[in-house]
């Protein structure tokens, strides 16, 4: 196709009103300019594919985003573009394809049509101004004279181009071609493209040539500089290899030979493994033939202060009396009794057998109940030094295996960070928070994990700074998680899991006693004579003002009462203080949490129901109510599927077995069903609410209520079946909490039972089921 045919066929093409458009990165096409082009991805290969098989034209403009996008919003590109036409495609590889493109003339975008995969367009031309003056000719003549000296300047610019610039008669037309040709950038010749006013474009192009002109007249006097700079750093070498031959002379000591001979002196006394120290000899020779001056040179200095400082022998000698670490627990922490008992296993462990693997431990409970704390008090029982990393929120994977040392700033990650400022190899090393790791486009720390808590892998653990293996072996490693779930399962396979669930009220008071006021009264700058808590007081604050799984909020209202007391005494109004039940409210305000159980089930439809939750056990209160209709089942509360297919399944149930329940056959023929689980905010979901919410529904057609200070779980099936389910002590404990009096649990849960103190087992009467017939028959009131 000749330029002459090409240039007639623009003429005669008829731009639709609307257009598929494509998005142009970091270039532009002017009109009547041809281009190839690169199309790459699904949505702009479909748009090629459909533009080829209908007119070839297409519109192209320019993105405010940068590859690769697959989503774009009307604010993303600019307003003005070019339609063109396809001359030629050709697909040169898989999702790839070659474009020849031909800009026609310029439109501006007047609305996004949606309903296709690629963007669509509708538009308006913009039509170019006619004629010529004085200014024009003045301007386009100035504009080439320009441009010649460009392409004189330019090595790579063809020097035909001044020749053909001097050819163009269209004003417009030589402003777009100088456009397109000089080095300016996208946005700059998006500038051009929206100037439709001849003379404004032909000034725009002529300030765009000449700073263009003094750039390239500025890098050849650069050019010539640098050639000089070259030979005087030849020199200056010279110079510099004379100056040592002249201080040798004078037998004055070289700077760097000084340092070299200091790290040489740290590795001979360093006790380091062997592939370790052939890597420390090979750096040293290569600082030993760097100039201080070179960048590399405090690259491989502060690789070699690593190397040097991290103890890769050094570790520090267990405590090894069995009763005296068991006194040091029993010290620090009251309760957690399975942890305890874990960590005697693993000194008795230690002791008859001294090259044992570490344990993988994971500590997982609600928030409150001491993991963090709990680790501190193991490093102290072994006699070892104590690290904490906190994951929450870590998604690069360098901050576990550290960068390597061709980036800027490399350091190693923080495992071995840590290990060097614990100065030992077997510190107790926790790593809080393990279930709350994030991963992105920089790596997944999880997985940079799975080396380090595997004991049959860590003993060489490679650092991407170090690149040498480092033994982790000799370190115990503790992790802590609210939650198991969102906790990889490979990972997850390498931990021992060790649960500590929720403190009881007696437990608590204990904590508080031993624990909590001593800190407390500490912290607030008061004597253990000026402040004094009775029992009364402590298990008001404790059920009053608290109602969580562990003690945290309990050792904050603590503080807010020794606060009030020390605001007393600072005064001078009082000297000394005993808080009993009576007073609590003048410190910490009224009750905050209130007994509702017996208000909230007073009538019938209304059940107790138990859930577990990652900050410990909870009351579920399920509500069920009826209405004229035809057989309408309503949900609501923010309850998941699994929850909605259990109220489903008790409706089903109830509908077979109505005759025997005491319910008519057809109660479902005119009445719709709303059950409704109130914290409407908070989503919920799992099986064991099955039982709860069938009796709710059998409360209420049967018109009977439940008895009182009664709560359930359990997952029901169709026949009626009454299967266990799991967070069996959480939730008994959240119950007692509550004053609830009765249980009722499915039979296979037995086995938990042995997991609740033996003070909760005596308050509370437990019946153990396996049919929701049974269940029905204890719960409901005759």
């Amino acid at each position: 196709m000749t330029e002459e045919k090409t240039a007639q066929d623009l003429k005669v093409i008829h731009i639709p009103e609307t257009l598929p458009v494509l998005p142009l990165f970091n270039m532009i096409v002017f009109p009547k300019m041809m281009l190839p082009m690169e199309v790459f991805g699904d949505q702009s290969l479909q748009l090629v594919d459909e533009a080829m098989a209908k007119d070839r034209i297409i519109g192209l403009v320019l993105s405010r985003k940068s590859p690769p996008e697959t989503t774009y919003d009307p604010e993303d590109f600019h307003a003005v573009g070019t339609s063109a036409v396809i001359l030629k495609m050709a697909k040169a590889a898989e999702k790839k394809a070659q474009l020849l493109v031909q800009g026609i003339e310029r439109f501006r975008i007047r609305e996004f049509i949606p309903g296709k995969p690629y963007l669509q367009v509708r538009i308006e031309s913009i039509q170019e101004q006619e004629g010529k003056d004085i200014e024009i000719e003045a301007l386009m003549a100035n504009l080439v004279s320009l441009f010649e000296r460009i392409v004189k300047l330019t090595p790579f610019l063809p020097q035909e181009f001044g020749a053909m610039a001097k050819t163009i008669t269209d004003p417009g037309v030589l402003a777009d071609l100088i456009a397109s040709i000089i080095n300016v950038s996208a946005e700059e010749k998006q500038g051009i493209l929206e100037a439709t006013a001849t003379k404004k474009r032909l000034r725009e192009v002529t300030r765009l040539v000449n700073h263009q002109v003094e750039i390239l007249e500025l890098g050849n006097k650069i050019q010539s500089q640098v050639k000089d700079d070259m030979d005087k750093s030849q020199r200056d070498y010279y110079l510099r290899q004379q100056l040592t031959a002249i201080k040798k002379e004078l037998g004055e000591e070289d700077e760097t030979k000084v340092e070299v001979e200091e790290y040489r002196e740290k590795l001979a006394g360093k006790d380091l493994p062997e592939e370790a120290r052939k890597e420390a000899e090979r750096e040293l020779q290569r600082l030993g033939r760097m100039h201080p001056s070179s960048a590399e040179y405090n690259v491989v200095s502060t690789y070699l202060d690593w190397i040097l400082t991290l103890p890769w022998r050094e570790g520090t000698e267990d405590n090894l009396d069995i009763k005296k670490a068991r006194k040091v627990l029993d010290d620090d922490h009251y309760g957690l009794e399975k942890p305890k008992k874990r960590i005697i296993e693993y000194l008795a462990v230690r002791k008859l057998k001294p090259d044992t693997k570490g344990p993988i431990l994971c500590f997982v409970g609600p928030p409150g109940t001491g993991k963090t704390s709990l680790g501190q008090s193991i490093a102290r029982s072994l006699g070892r030094k104590f690290v904490r990393i906190a994951l929450g929120g870590v998604r690069d994977e360098a901050e576990i295996r550290g960068h390597r040392r061709t980036y800027i700033g490399a350091l190693p990650g923080r495992i071995i960070q840590s290990i060097r400022r614990a100065e030992t190899n077997n510190p107790v090393f926790m790593l809080d928070e393990i279930d709350k790791l994030g991963s992105d486009f920089r790596g997944d720390p999880s997985s940079a994990l799975l080396e380090v808590l595997d004991p049959a892998q860590n003993f060489s653990f490679m650092d991407h700074y170090l690149d040498l293996p480092f033994d982790l072996s000799h370190v115990m490693f503790i992790t802590t998680a609210n939650i198991l779930d969102t906790i990889p399962p490979a990972l997850r396979d390498r931990l021992e899991i060790i649960e500590l669930v929720s403190y009881t009220v007696e437990e608590k008071l204990h904590i508080a006693q031993r624990y909590l006021l001593p800190r407390q009264i500490r912290e607030n700058g008061l004597q253990p004579s000026q402040i004094t808590f009775t029992k009364g007081a402590l298990r008001v604050i404790i059920g009053s003002y608290t109602r969580e799984a562990g003690v945290r909020n309990l050792e904050r209202e603590i503080a807010a009462a020794c606060r009030g007391v020390a605001s007393q005494v600072a005064v001078g109004d009082i000297e000394r203080a005993k808080i009993r039940r009576q007073d609590i409210h003048r410190y910490l305000g009224p009750e905050r949490i209130t007994t509702e159980t017996t208000a909230r089930t007073s009538k019938p439809g209304v059940v107790m129901g138990l859930a577990w939750t990652p900050t410990g056990g909870d009351l579920l209160f399920i509500e069920a109510t009826a209405m004229k209709g035809k057989k309408g089942l309503t949900l609501t509360g923010q309850l998941g599927d699994v929850m909605k297919e259990s109220a489903s399944a008790a409706l089903s149930f109830i509908r077979a077995n109505a005759e025997s329940l005491g319910i008519a056959r057809d109660f479902f023929e005119d009445v719709d069903i709303h059950i409704h689980v109130p914290s409407g905010a908070i989503p919920k979901d799992g099986p064991s609410a099955g039982v709860t919410i069938l009796t709710a529904l059998t409360s209420l057609l049967t018109n009977k209520r439940i008895k009182k200070d009664l709560a359930m779980t359990g997952e029901i099936t169709l026949r009626g079946l009454v299967l266990p389910v799991g967070g069996i002590k959480e939730k008994v404990l959240a119950a007692h909490r509550a004053g609830v009096k009765t249980i009722i649990l499915p039979k296979w849960n037995k086995k938990d039972l042995g997991d609740i103190p033996a003070k909760i087992r005596k308050d509370i009467a437990f019946h153990l089921v396996d049919d929701m017939l049974e269940v029905l028959r204890i719960a409901l009131e005759k």
